[in-house]
């Protein structure tokens, strides 16, 4: 042992540890106590995440029952409305007719309203936040380092607590994709509001503004930009974390993903990544289209 050691006493050789009886009773304590903590809470739970079930459930069966056609003309009209490119555009078009094309619509629509609703959750929960932390640098001090947890930590740990907490379901894939997609608009929020010129504030001031029309009139028009690039990357985020929530049930591409990978199906696979890609770039391009119309016309206003 020595000599594997390089000659130092057997107390340095193996990090200290517990011993297997404390750490079992430990888990054991700790696991028992948080079942119990959610069994109580459980009706509360439920009534909480009844509304996101319904509003799911509802977007969704939009998605998939209204006639493709639709469908496809209302997302090629949204992708043009936000960028007003025609290569965006047919861009968009093509990716989406190619989804249709190889019978990936359905699953499509399915991850696409749970995109579109972790997106919305996400942004709602994050601009707010984000907003304190840009005028707090007490509150900043405090949100950095759990931002910096919930982005460092693995994506799949994520599912353990939800799924103890919520069970299996669409509900719990969608508090996971909210909580691992909601750090960026937090982060760019407090980033753009934090960057807007210090003398348009000044004359904001001078002009007897309150923190309420500095912010809704000043502040937020001119982190707009910003802004729109984290709502973009919550959408890339989200799109991201729908194949790891597949694991608790939610359907649509990412299901398909996984069950390619356990079964070893390539061709599979690759169509459904394919989808993936296709709308994460339609979804990618549009949004920073948008966000530099945002600049331009700012920079014009300034002007």
């Amino acid at each position: 042992m020595a000599s594997s050691c390089w000659g130092l006493p057997s107390l340095l050789c193996n990090a200290p540890e517990l011993s297997g009886s404390t750490l079992r009773q430990m888990r054991r304590t700790i696991d028992t106590g948080f079942r119990d903590l959610v069994r109580a809470w459980s009706p509360w739970i439920d009534a909480v995440t009844a509304p996101l079930q319904k509003f799911l459930n509802g977007l969704e069966s939009l998605f998939v029952n209204t006639p493709w056609i639709v469908v496809f003309v209302a997302l090629l009209l949204a992708a043009y409305a936000a960028s007003r490119s025609w290569k965006i555009l047919i861009g968009t078009g093509i990716g989406l007719f190619g989804i249709g094309w190889f019978g990936l619509w359905q699953d499509a629509m399915i991850t696409l309203s749970m995109v579109t609703v972790c997106t919305l959750i996400a942004v709602a929960i994050g601009l707010p936040i984000g907003i304190l932390a840009a005028r707090s640098d007490r509150a900043q001090r405090i949100i950095s380092p759990v931002l910096d947890v919930m982005q460092t930590l693995p994506s799949f740990v994520y599912l353990i607590p939800v799924v103890v907490i919520f069970g299996i379901g669409k509900v719990p894939g969608m508090i996971a994709v909210v909580i691992y997609a909601t750090p960026p608009m937090i982060r760019l929020t407090n980033l753009g509001i934090r960057l807007v010129d210090r003398e348009v504030i000044e004359a904001a001031d001078a002009f007897g503004s309150s923190e309420r029309q500095k912010l809704w009139n000043v502040q937020l028009p001119l982190s707009l930009p910003t802004l729109m690039t984290g709502v973009n990357q919550t959408i890339m985020m989200s799109l991201s974390m729908v194949v790891v929530a597949s694991m608790v049930g939610v359907g649509g591409l990412g299901r398909n993903v996984l069950q390619a990978i356990n079964n070893q199906f390539f061709t599979m696979g690759f169509l459904n990544g394919f989808a993936l890609v296709a709308i994460a770039i339609a979804f990618d391009r549009a949004s920073q289209a948008f966000g530099r119309r945002l600049q331009r016309h700012s920079e014009v206003r300034d002007d």
